[in-house]
């Protein structure tokens, strides 16, 4: 553009503004009235009390002007310029605001405190300044207020926002005169939160000319705040703070810190701000110390964090503070011990000061506080905590982190030391303080008590150690002019030193470990075992480290094999160190033994698993007296022998003379290495304790019969046996009865026959067959075959009812090969009646059989009757085929009718759901089909219609037993495939009717 058309269009935008001021008249402006208004004005005139009219008049005014500026929104201007003058580029904008000035200004002449009248004329003019409003369509109406983080969230949501408006310089007059307004309606209306809200909602707007943008803005903040009262608040400082954060820096700072002094909540929003990247003055120190306060309260209780962080969590994000501004927060490393020291002797004033008993003092009868710290009390009457200056945002005195992480996090939160360990490191490496970070790894190390913990410092340490490696190997790359050969050298020294700690440090990983499982439980005697095993051949080490776990683990509370710490430092001196090439030192190894028979171990078996090791040792040594010597000591019997070995309150060295594990031992070095009556001796000690087992017995008794002491070797038997009951004694009775008749043979025949009745007298029908079997084969061989028999009749009565059913077997079988198969109708007999049913069946079919081999036809038929009750045709179809056979060998049509009838009734009285399902499992456990799928028709009515196809209708001619060529013939009858039928029926033929 020209200059002189610049000049032509500023001088006209000059004469344009202003253009309410003075306000608009029709003697100053006659274009507002035409003679279409005199009849309104005539009425207003009339009427000039009358809020009806004047509130009409503006309505029809306003509508007007809108159709005119849509009909005439040419601009008058170019568009550069015109965007300039916004919503006022028409000149009809500008009669119409001119117009709804007068009729407006003129109304509240009349009407100063009317609320309706000053809103809308405040739109109309904030229309004209600030451009179109832009409307936001919302859901819902308006909740109660939420709390203020959520309330700046959604007051951020519904800022308002305008299309176009007057620009601030040029229309600078039209701006002054709209606040103008907006302070005339204040004084008329001061408590009216929308008016303020209005007002407040232009210093928002792009084009708010600096003026009052900024000092004029927050002076109206304060004055909205003083005026309106507390209720009101929330709302005005939700823009007030959203005002703030778009101004930034020092306004910022101010606002937020007078808010938080009302509530905290917001001052986790508040840090982030002071952090933002967009901050050009970002304030670390000031955001550490609020974060540090806030997670102080939180952990005393007195905060709750918004956005639901744990206090934890905002100790976590102090610390990512001090981390990402080490230099602007924290105290340098000779500020830092000056204060740990100064620290430490508060401490130390303190607790000196605590241990004195207090003294009161009182004026007119009233307690006063002489000493201690001030007490601040809030006003909900609970007592604040005393002045911090850690957590005074305004105080620029930096931050003791060290002393801030050990008191507020690792004495807090034990469980996550490795963070704050590795944090606190992160910020002595971010300062530059290589060797306080180093020495601060090393602390974490030597503290932690988790594996997760200790792997995270160590990761973080081993990153560092490579980082400083990586640093030195690349400045000697690449070195710079500037450096001598003695810097060159240097550097390569400082290397060398780093890749050896590096080296050191990989080296030690494995004794760190150890070292935190340890000090999670120091009585891990596992660990300890593994500690000396990392030392491998250091034989120093190695007894310095067994020193060392004996002289912690607590006996009571160690964990599994707590003994054999002892005895493995033990054998470490008897085998001449880990390698076997010092000199054996035994005397060490027997002062090692001898302090552990001291010890009061959990178990008694660990106190006996140490005195039989000491007892080993002098074997491998081969000083035999001196084993046998340990052994009697261990085993020394007090006078009070009715201590209960189960009693832990008592110690193990007093209830060790009860151990089975150290007797056995001991017998064992007897029997070994003493003589026989020393042994006997010791087994005699062993069962006066009553403390023997079944083994024990039966090694004593075979100690005895070795050495020929055979009737001593019974009576040892027989204390077993009135020692222990069935179960146990069954075994001694055993060996015992098979010792005895081996020995005696026939002999001695009452005697044995007495003590097999004594071990039969309370022997349990499970654990009876063996003795009875011995007893009966004892008769057979040297007693009477009656007698035998007898026995046998006892046992059929005397043993549980699964082993029955083969005493039985072999009692016909014994019955038979003494004294024939007619003796043995009786067995059967009585097998019948003892027997249970599922062996009923298989026990008949063997005694019809011993009939029909005596050619007793009809006794056999009969027991097969008798069986037939227990045998479901689907589930045992071998009894009943063998019946068949029987019927077509031996019988008659009649007996073959009979027995195809008590089969039909025997499967209806089993035709259930539960029987058929039993059926179908027996049959497929088999492999063979069910009966009804094989033959699904009654058998009896097959047989009938086979025989009426074959013989012209007439029934089946039946012959003897001893012309049964044609009735063999006839076995497939039953088989013969027909239509099905029903199995429950009955079928009687024509011949029977």
């Amino acid at each position: 553009m020209p200059a002189t058309s610049q000049q032509s269009t500023l001088e006209s935008l000059t004469s344009v503004f202003p253009l309410t001021f003075p306000t608009p008249t029709p003697t100053t402006h006659p274009d507002l009235v035409s003679t279409q208004d005199l009849h309104r004005e005539e009425d207003l005139l009339r009427n000039p009390f009358s809020f009806r009219h004047w509130w009409t008049a503006i309505q029809n005014v306003k509508e007007n002007s809108a159709a005119l500026q849509k009909t005439e929104s040419v601009s008058d201007f170019p568009p550069e310029v015109a965007a300039l003058l916004g919503p006022l580029s028409s000149s009809a904008a500008r009669k119409s605001l001119q117009r709804q000035v007068y009729l407006y200004e003129a109304a509240l002449m009349q009407f100063p405190a009317s609320f309706k009248l000053w809103k809308s004329y405040l739109q109309t003019r904030m229309s004209f300044v600030l451009g179109k409003l832009v409307v936001k369509r919302k859901a819902g109406g308006r909740k109660k207020f939420p709390e203020m983080r959520e309330a700046l969230e959604d007051e951020q949501e519904d800022l308002e926002q305008w299309e176009g408006g007057v620009d601030g310089i040029v229309g600078w007059e039209e701006w002054r005169l709209l606040i103008a307004t907006f302070e005339r309606c204040l004084m008329w209306i001061p408590r009216m939160p929308r008016v303020w809200l209005l007002y407040l909602s232009i210093f928002n707007h792009p084009f708010c000319p600096p003026q009052v943008s900024h000092t004029h803005a927050r002076r109206t903040f304060d004055r909205a705040l003083r005026t309106l009262p507390p209720s009101l608040h929330a709302r005005i400082w939700a823009r007030y703070l959203l005002w703030a954060e778009s101004k930034g820096g020092a306004t910022t700072v101010a606002v937020y810190r007078r808010y938080l002094v009302v509530d905290p909540s917001v001052t986790e929003r508040y840090t982030a701000l002071l952090l933002s990247e967009n901050n050009p003055d970002p304030r670390p120190l000031e955001a550490a110390k609020l974060l540090l306060s806030l997670a102080r309260r939180a952990a005393r209780g007195e905060y709750t964090s918004p956005e639901g962080k744990s206090p934890y969590q905002l100790l976590g994000e102090f610390l990512d503070v001090v981390e990402e501004h080490a230099e602007e927060v924290g105290l340098d490393v000779p500020d830092t011990i000056d204060s740990n020291k100064k620290i430490a002797d508060e401490a130390e004033v303190q607790h000196a000061t605590s241990q004195q008993p207090p003294e009161s003092a009182s004026v007119d009868g009233k307690l006063i506080r002489f000493a201690g710290p001030a007490v601040s009390v809030g006003s909900d009457g609970k007592l604040l905590a005393p002045y911090d200056e850690d957590e005074d945002a305004r105080s620029p005195r930096k931050l003791n982190v060290e002393n801030i992480v050990h008191k507020d996090g690792l004495e807090v939160y034990k469980d996550q030391a490795g963070r704050l360990w590795t944090g606190l490191a992160t910020y002595w490496i971010k300062r530059g303080e290589f060797d306080r970070a180093k020495h601060t790894f090393e602390r974490g190390l030597a503290s932690v008590l988790t594996i997760r913990d200790f792997t995270q410092i160590f990761d973080a340490y081993a990153e560092f150690s490579e980082s400083l490696i990586s640093a030195l190997m690349e400045s000697l790359a690449n070195p710079d002019e500037d450096e001598d050969e003695e810097d060159v050298k240097e550097t390569e020294q400082e290397l060398d030193t780093k890749m050896k700690e590096f080296e050191e440090l990989m080296d030690r990983r494995p004794f760190l470990v150890n070292d935190v499982l340890l000090r999670r439980n120091p009585n891990d005697v596992q660990e300890w075992e593994k500690r000396v095993a990392l030392w491998g051949d250091n034989d120093e080490k190695v007894a310095e480290t067994y020193d060392k776990a004996l002289a912690t683990i607590n006996p009571r509370r160690a964990t599994a094999n707590f003994h054999r710490l002892y005895i493995n430092f033990a054998k470490f001196y008897e085998e001449g160190g880990t390698t076997g090439e010092a000199e054996r030192d035994l005397d060490s190894a027997r002062k090692i033994l001898d302090k552990a028979t001291k010890v009061n171990f959990k178990t008694v078996d660990e106190l006996a698993e140490v005195w039989c090791e000491w007892a080993e040792m002098e074997i491998r040594q081969e000083n035999y007296d001196e084993a046998i010597r340990v052994m009697q000591r261990a085993a020394v019997i007090p006078k009070n022998t009715k201590i209960n070995y189960f009693d832990h309150t008592l110690s193990a060295q007093a209830r060790l003379f009860k151990s089975l594990k150290l007797w056995s031992f001991y017998v064992d070095l007897e029997e070994s290495l003493g003589t026989v009556e020393s042994t006997k001796t010791v087994y005699d000690k062993i069962l006066d304790l009553r403390i023997a087992n079944a083994q024990i017995i039966v090694n004593y008794a075979a100690f005895l019969e070795e050495n020929k002491y055979y009737e001593e070797s019974f009576k040892v038997y027989e204390r077993g046996t009135e020692l222990f009951t069935f179960p146990v004694s069954f075994e001694i009775w055993n060996i015992y009865l098979a010792k005895f008749v081996k020995r005696y043979g026939g002999t001695k025949i009452e005697r044995t026959r007495d003590l097999f009745e004594q071990a039969l007298e309370k022997c349990p029908p499970k654990s009876c067959k063996p003795i009875y079997m011995m007893y009966a084969t004892f008769e057979e061989e040297h007693g009477l075959a009656k007698r035998a028999m007898a026995i046998y009749d006892r046992a059929t009565n005397a043993v549980a009812d699964e082993d029955k059913f083969e005493l039985f077997t072999i009692y016909i079988a014994k019955a038979t090969s003494n004294y024939g198969l007619p003796a043995t109708r009786p067995i059967y007999e009585h097998a019948l009646e003892v027997l249970p049913d599922r062996q009923t069946a298989e026990m008949c079919l063997r005694f019809a059989a011993m009939e029909r081999k005596l050619g007793e036809i009809d006794r056999a038929r009969a027991i097969y009757a008798h069986a037939s009750q227990f045998c479901d045709p689907r589930v045992h179809p071998k009894f009943w085929q063998e019946w068949n056979n029987f019927e077509i060998e031996t019988g008659s049509e009649d007996t073959f009718r009979e027995m195809l009838r008590i089969k039909r009734s025997v499967q209806a009285q089993f035709n259930t759901e539960a029987s058929y399902l039993a059926a179908q499992m027996a049959a497929k456990e088999s492999g063979l089909e069910t009966e009804a799928e094989a033959a699904p028709v009654d058998a009896m009515a097959a047989a009938e219609r086979q025989a009426a196809v074959g013989g012209g209708g007439k029934a089946p001619a039946f012959v003897s037993a001893k012309s049964s060529t044609n009735v063999r013939q006839q076995e497939p009858l039953e088989a013969a495939p027909a239509a099905q039928a029903n199995e429950d029926e009955i079928q009687i033929s024509d011949d029977e009717e």
